[in-house]
């Protein structure tokens, strides 16, 4: 093996220590350059960094625990349980049987109808007909609803059809593009300048700093906000004025011809049943049970970190032992009642007058107007 050897000069820098004199060796090109001075003083400005670490062995609570640096003022336990019983305290996906309104008489089959509509005809239409059915569903609500309930909707569902809007209209075509134009100018090809947009068009609408608001990003945040809007405040709007026995007759209606096919229609609507009247159940619980942890008035200041997490999970345990427990309870009360688990021979109680009136009329032309409008809009609003 041959190897090969070169001399190199080298640099010793002073060490972080507490000597007075130390010897530098220091190369004659560095020499030439920096005077001695300018290390000695790099030498005395040179000053020593210590850290200290220290850590609890027990759990007493003193300064040195790491538990009790911990933030306690934000994580309240007492606040998250309050917001909790509040926000279920609201009926949500909830029949509400008074006061009672035209659109309680309106048939369930007429209302999953207009379900569809609502959610198929924002994404398929002009952007003033997608505002439009936003201002059309949350004014049938202030009408419908009673104050309290249409209040808690509109404004947990529209700030959550807010913040989709403001991040998928800067965020979709938000960042303007960092790549050149692979087409040449026409500068340089000989042809003539095109001339500009007599009509006052403008790509981009609006800039925030880096940010840019485009057409692109107001079509597609407007969409997906308005979509948002009409699921979540038009199925609520449905639930809190028709009973879980209409909407299920109504699904069972529709979907009676899929039985030659070999689709498990009185099976599906049995299930559907179950969960509407299981909701409610869920609900309660749910705020019965941080209701009872609020009136314990428990000293949150004094627990540790591990003994809050040992409260919440407790409760969470708490729910679904309730919840198994009532699902239990139908179960038993299905079999008491003649259920074996055919759901074909066993007889279901819609209670659902089948007939039409006056409100399902204004209904259904009301329905055909909308659609039609919806049509139109694309070949008018352009």
């Amino acid at each position: 093996m041959n190897c090969t050897h070169c001399i190199l000069q080298t640099v010793t820098f002073p060490v972080l220590s507490g000597r007075p004199n130390l010897k530098t060796l220091i190369s004659p090109i560095l020499a030439q350059i920096y005077p001695k001075s300018a290390f000695k003083k790099t030498h005395q400005n040179l000053k020593l960094t210590s850290f200290k670490i220290r850590a609890s062995l027990d759990n007493s609570g003193d300064i040195n625990n790491w538990v009790s640096r911990l933030p306690r003022g934000a994580f309240s336990g007492d606040k998250i349980f309050k917001l909790i019983s509040g926000a279920t305290a609201s009926p949500i996906g909830q029949f509400i049987s008074s006061p009672t309104t035209f659109l309680h008489s309106v048939d369930p089959r007429i209302k999953l109808i207009w379900l569809l509509a609502l959610v198929v005809l924002p994404a398929r239409s002009h952007i003033l007909m997608r505002f439009g059915l936003v201002v059309y569903v949350a004014l049938l609500s202030i009408l419908v609803l009673p104050r309290h309930v249409w209040m808690d909707q509109l404004g947990r569902v529209s700030l959550l059809s807010g913040i989709l809007f403001i991040t998928l209209g800067l965020g979709s075509d938000g960042v303007p593009p960092l790549v050149q134009l692979r087409t040449p100018p026409p500068a340089i090809t000989g042809l003539p300048n095109l001339p500009m947009s007599l009509g006052g068009y403008s790509y981009v609408i609006m800039k925030l700093g880096p940010l840019q608001f485009t057409r692109k990003g107001l079509s597609v945040a407007s969409t997906a906000a308005c979509l948002s809007f009409m699921i979540f405040q038009s199925a609520s709007l449905c639930l809190a004025t028709t009973t879980p026995e209409q909407l299920a007759f109504a699904l069972r209606w529709f979907m009676l011809p899929l039985r030659y096919i070999g689709v498990p229609v009185a099976e599906i609507t049995l299930t559907l049943l179950l969960s509407l009247r299981f909701i409610n159940l869920v609900l309660d619980e749910v705020r019965n049970v941080s209701l009872g942890i609020v009136s314990r008035r428990i000293k949150w200041k004094q627990l540790t970190f591990m003994e809050t997490i040992d409260i919440f999970a407790s409760y969470i345990r708490r729910i679904f032992k309730n919840i198994f427990s009532h699902a239990e309870q139908i179960s038993q009360a299905m079999i008491v009642r003649g259920f074996r688990g055919d759901s074909n021979t066993h007889k279901i109680y819609f209670l659902s007058d089948s007939s039409v009136g006056m409100a399902d009329f204004v209904s259904l032309l009301c329905l055909i107007g909308v659609v039609g409008v919806a049509l139109l809009s694309d070949y008018f609003l352009v």
